[in-house]
């Protein structure tokens, strides 16, 4: 090749090249000299002409399906495209759906509306701890899958294959369930067309958006999240309105309906069953660190700190201004799970406000593909975690050059085809049962989460080690997460004890027995993973269990900063920065 040489005082400018159909034209800007076009050799055009040159479109749709052009198969693999915006959205917005606008009717008919306060302010206040204590251990470690690696990390194997599991069928069979939901719907404008046609348009627009990858998942998010909150905000303004005597009546409601029928429809049993309802409605709050392994860490902190305003305001306050406006004692909130039975839409129906329950009946469908659209993220990032820890098969960690975790894609869209036994006459039977087989898998992944954010704390106290190394803090420490425990305990003998002792009694035996093992199905699921992955793990290690003591367990492999003593400076810093404001600062730091 010939060699060639620029001075700097020939040349006073850049060297810009600009391709046109694969031929460059090079322009020097020279003060004193022009120098000859074709100085580059040949060959080196030709070699940037064919890495400039972008191959079609099909072609690299094609190709992200593929492995990794450096053939690894890590973790690291998944891109971090999800944004600050994206994961406070997710936390303000991601478990606001039909637990919230349906399912909180029939918590209402039950409890009556102060069990209603009762149960959410107490579920509630177990999440705030639980979200908390999962995000100090997350930002740590942000690692795909959060919580099913920190199972492994600070228990035992087997609790984490048990608990990553029974999250996963989950959302397996909540998938269908959700697009089935959607489906009916929108029956409430239209009921002549065959509810099998939006089934699939539903199903392929939830399968798309996570086709898309983590970017995808995050701006439907953002999407979905923004019009719920808009909404509720709305909702909140209008029920004032109402309670205040405002609406086209003009009737002054006030605390009437606390009064007559009253304001506990069923006594402690009533609030027992309130609380097991709440608790699965704040299910999906765990989102946010699901996805540390696709964003960046320092985005974690803001996103964990909207969870108690999200539980305060657009739960408790619109479910206790719900409870003002309709009575426990109306007959459409037992009626079944269709929107018709939202307390949001028969609160705006029984005031004679017109439009309103389109607009409500809209934003619930939309609440219902938030869900949908959490189903399949979820399921698929605890496979991908559960494979690279070698829980499962190593292929379910696959993860292609596009950055998305497909086999766990794919598996859990293959579940969504249950959806179109949406005209089969026995598809509530089936659902029940599938659902059961889940049915307790929120509270336990939340209480393996209290317990190893208390190991988590110990085995820093036992290794000598501070908080000051630590860049996100809970709010409520490791009290917190102890309490967060005993109440997600209470909440499982709750239901156990509803499930045997139900609101009403049992009609005959075979009913009593029937509807136990719905409720409790899922215990028993679970001790026979527990026990077969315990036998699997004796042939294949030798040893029954792999419990590391407090003073062995690894807290520096996964770290983002492994130089303690610069991320102690750095918080040192900040706690400077922030003892120089006003406490209002101070604690709108801790807060927000």
């Amino acid at each position: 090749m010939e060699e060639f040489s620029l001075s700097t005082q020939d040349v006073s400018s850049d060297i810009k090249y600009k391709s046109s159909k694969n031929e460059f034209i090079t322009i020097i800007e020279s003060d004193n000299k022009n120098i000859d076009d074709n100085f580059i050799p040949h060959d080196t055009l030709s070699t940037i002409s064919r890495k400039e040159k972008k191959p079609p479109i099909y072609r690299r749709i094609i190709d992200s399906f593929k492995p990794p052009e450096d053939g690894s198969f890590h973790t690291g693999n998944l891109k971090k495209s999800l944004k600050s915006r994206h994961l406070i959205m997710i936390a303000i917005g991601g478990s606001i759906g039909t637990g919230l606008f349906i399912g909180s009717g029939q918590a209402l008919a039950t409890g009556g509306p102060l069990a209603v306060i009762i149960g959410w302010a107490v579920a509630g206040s177990q999440i705030v701890g639980t979200i908390h204590g999962l995000g100090e251990i997350t930002v740590r470690f942000p690692v795909v899958g959060a919580f099913a690696s920190y199972t492994t990390r600070f228990l035992d194997p087997s609790i984490s294959f048990v608990v990553s599991t029974i999250y996963v069928l989950q959302w397996f069979f909540v998938l269908p369930l959700e697009i089935i939901a959607s489906a009916i719907t929108v029956q409430y404008w239209n009921d002549s067309i065959d509810p099998v046609v939006f089934v699939a348009i539903f199903y392929c627009v939830i399968v798309s958006i996570n086709l898309f990858g983590a970017r995808g998942f995050g701006e439907a998010e953002f999407i979905f999240s923004t019009v719920k909150i808009i909404t509720i905000c709305g909702f909140i303004i209008l029920c004032i309105v109402l309670i205040a005597g405002g609406g086209p009546d003009h009737e002054y409601i006030g605390a009437k309906y606390w009064h007559n029928p009253g304001s506990l429809a069923h006594g402690f049993k009533g609030v027992l069953s309130v609380l097991v309802v709440a608790s699965y409605s704040l299910g999906g709050t765990e989102m946010t660190c699901l996805a540390s392994g696709e964003t960046d860490p320092k985005e974690l902190p803001s996103a964990i700190k909207q969870v108690f305003w999200r539980i305060l305001f657009f739960f408790l306050v619109s479910l206790t201004l719900v409870g003002f406006l309709v009575p426990y004692t109306n007959p459409n909130l037992l009626g079944g799970s269709s929107v018709d039975n939202s307390p949001f839409v028969i609160a705006i129906k029984i005031h004679n406000i017109k439009v309103l329950p389109s607009i409500v009946n809209a934003v619930i469908l939309v609440s219902i593909l938030s869900v949908g659209n959490s189903c399949i993220f979820a399921s698929s990032r605890t496979l991908c975690s559960m494979a690279h820890q070698h829980l499962i098969p190593w292929w379910f960690g696959y993860i292609d050059r596009a950055g998305r975790p497909l086999t766990g894609i794919i598996i859990n869209s293959l579940f969504g085809l249950l959806a179109f036994l949406v005209k089969s006459s026995s598809v509530t039977e089936v659902f029940d049962w599938l659902m059961a087989i889940a049915g307790l898998a929120t509270c336990i992944v939340w209480l393996s989460i209290n317990i190893c954010h208390v190991r988590f704390r110990l085995a820093m106290k036992a290794q000598n080690r501070t908080l000051d190394e630590l860049e996100f803090v809970s709010a409520v420490g490791i009290w917190g997460s102890v309490y967060s425990g005993i109440v997600n305990a209470l909440i499982l003998v709750a239901q156990f004890y509803i499930a045997l002792w139900p609101i009403g009694g049992w009609t005959d035996s075979g009913t009593r027995a029937k509807k136990f093992f719905q409720n409790y199905l899922c215990a028993l699921i679970l001790i026979v993973l527990f026990i077969g992955h315990k036998i699997y793990y004796r042939v294949t290690t030798g040893h029954w269990w792999e419990y590391i003591a407090l003073k062995d367990i690894d807290l520096d492999t996964d770290r983002k900063n492994v130089d303690i003593e610069i991320i102690k400076q750095e918080i040192h810093e900040k706690k400077m920065y922030l003892a120089s404001k006003p406490w209002y600062v101070r604690q709108f730091h801790v807060w927000c």
